[in-house]
């Protein structure tokens, strides 16, 4: 039976007794984006005996000018087993008909990360309910997990010989990290200045500054900064939720490179979450295809050097419940999107 959740206690409870939760079905992740342009509903599968079975946080969008909304479940639906999630699929589709949505899309996690079969299987059961892989993936379709159940040694001995290299360099030239949380404005700013500088650098667009301020807050984000006689060389963000802790945001100083801070960093931030008692190390993004050509590569290769093992998703999936509606959207997503989804 579906029910509607109300209680943001209540909501992180049931969705923490489901395989792999999301930070981003979290209640917090959908009250933060309801600060930005979207609206918030959670939707929770209860069985025979009370239990969760799955869990959706549909966020909803609407499409200015137009009596049209889209609808997207980030990261979800979370599901205890393929029954739950073909239930879950349901609910989507009946949803996007009753609130005369574009397209719903999804782009969840396989639930199960050691079935090795649960991505074969859900792509399978989207594609024979008319779900659609999507041209506009909006998350990292995989990321990379570090599995922090181990001690220092242990962590060390699995990174690639260079890596364990840098990581002591940055220590022996003097590199401090200071760990920040709660965020304060300060700190916030300083993050935010060497995020667009990164961007600037690396070629990537970011969000005004409140946005990150916000996220930051309202996620109980921890910061940690590297710094050089006093000076801060670079940063990261992690975001936790149940079990999991997201290396969400990175951010560097062209200045100070040689001395390593990233390494530095790394390896705090993970020491960090094992000891505060979360036993993976969710490094958030990956290459779609693990070729050299692939834009992520060499993101792909720093992760790994901290014996990081890659880790499949399901990439986005849409249901269009109009496929006229759907084919002019694409068509015009451009122009669309310029004139603004309000």
């Amino acid at each position: 039976m579906w029910t509607q959740v109300a209680d943001a206690r209540a909501w992180d409870a049931a969705l923490r007794t489901l395989p792999s939760p999301h930070l981003l079905q979290s209640w917090a992740w959908g009250d933060f984006k309801s600060r930005w342009g979207w609206t918030a509903e959670r939707w929770l599968l209860s069985g025979a005996d009370g239990s969760p079975r799955a869990a959706i946080q549909l966020l909803k969008r609407r499409i200015r000018r137009l009596p049209l909304c889209v609808l997207y479940a980030p990261k979800g639906p979370a599901a205890a087993d393929d029954d739950a999630f073909s239930e879950a699929l349901a609910l989507l589709e009946q949803r996007a008909r009753a609130q005369r949505a574009i397209w719903v899309k999804i782009d969840g996690d396989p639930g199960d990360p050691n079935d090795g079969g649960a991505l074969d299987r859900r792509r399978a059961l989207l594609a024979a309910r008319g779900w659609r892989y999507s041209p506009a993936q909006v998350q990292f379709r995989n990321t990379m997990h570090t599995d922090l159940r181990q001690s220092d040694d242990a962590l060390l001995a699995a990174m690639k010989p260079k890596t364990r290299y840098n990581v002591r360099l940055a220590e022996k030239r003097g590199v401090r990290v200071r760990v920040i949380a709660p965020i304060s404005d300060a700190d916030a700013r300083l993050l935010y200045d060497m995020y667009a500088e990164t961007g600037r650098r690396d070629g990537f667009i970011i969000r005004e500054a409140q946005y990150y301020f916000d996220a930051w807050r309202a996620l109980n984000g921890i910061a940690f900064v590297a710094e050089h006689d006093g000076r801060a060389l670079a940063g990261l963000v992690l975001f936790c939720f149940a079990d999991r802790a997201w290396y969400f945001y990175g951010m560097s100083r062209s200045v100070g490179r040689e001395h390593m801070p990233n390494y530095l960093l790394q390896w705090s931030a993970m020491r960090w979450a094992r000891d505060h008692g979360y036993t993976v190390y969710d490094w958030w993004g990956a290459p779609d295809t693990l070729e050299d050509s692939d834009a992520l590569w060499g993101v792909y290769r720093f992760k790994e050097g901290f014996g990081a093992r890659f880790v499949e998703g399901l990439g986005a999936w849409d249901y269009a419940p109009s496929h006229f509606a759907y084919a002019a959207y694409l068509k015009l997503a451009p122009r669309v999107i310029r004139s603004g989804l309000a």
